[in-house]
């Protein structure tokens, strides 16, 4: 039986949060096929852009410089909002005014997940940066969303004033570029078998159910 499914993702990737909902409703399949059973899954970091300044940067500068001019961003983006919408997302990309750098991010991610809240951050950091246009580099509105998604928040801002964790971060980051991880999402299951990318909630199912099989007698 499938046991655990570890999702390699950065906040502020599109293609991350579409991967999340396929994620979610491949979930749903399995739970319809194998009652009483549903695999932990375990979010670990990935920077996009892990020399980002600690304040984050001008989103339109960013994505110029990143794409090659603003009318390639606008493609591109476009792309994907037509991706998100097929899974209920209503990115708003041009709402967005601040690229974060995301370790803080990250470590919160962390923390959440030693307290059983690790996927309602993400989910809440998602839908704050996408679809709110959040400053995901600001340590009070983390503190805030930390606080929305379950957590204490006065607890999540005292975390995020010093550095714990931050070590545990940085091993993620590590571990995903040793087995090479180049882009994000990049699912693991059952440290098994690896699935790269923002596929169908079929394709995610079939791996899952791959991955079981593989298991030990």
């Amino acid at each position: 039986m499938l046991e655990r499914i570890d999702v390699i993702s950065d906040v502020v990737c599109p293609w991350c949060m579409i991967g999340k909902r396929r994620l979610e409703r491949a979930l749903d399949v399995w739970r319809e096929r194998h009652p009483g059973h549903s695999p932990i899954v375990a979010w670990h970091a990935f920077e996009l852009n892990p020399d980002m300044p600690r304040t984050g940067m001008d989103r339109r500068t960013y994505t110029a410089q990143k794409f090659g001019g603003p009318e390639r961003a606008r493609e591109v983006y476009a792309r994907v909002a037509a991706a998100g919408r097929e899974e209920g997302i209503a990115f708003d990309f041009d709402r967005i005014s601040v690229q974060p750098n995301t370790v803080q991010a990250h470590r919160l991610i962390s923390w959440a997940g030693g307290q059983g809240l690790q996927t309602d951050v993400v989910e809440r950091l998602f839908s704050a940066y996408f679809l709110e246009a959040q400053d995901l580099s600001r340590d009070d509105v983390l503190a805030r969303l930390a606080s929305e998604s379950g957590l204490d928040g006065d607890a999540a801002a005292a975390f995020l004033a010093g550095d714990e964790l931050a070590g545990d971060v940085a091993e993620d980051e590590r571990m995903a570029h040793a087995i090479g991880v180049q882009g994000v999402p990049f699912f693991i299951f059952d440290q098994r078998l690896a699935l790269s990318g923002a596929h169908p909630a079929d394709v995610i199912v079939e791996a899952m159910e791959e991955a079981a099989a593989q298991a030990p007698a």
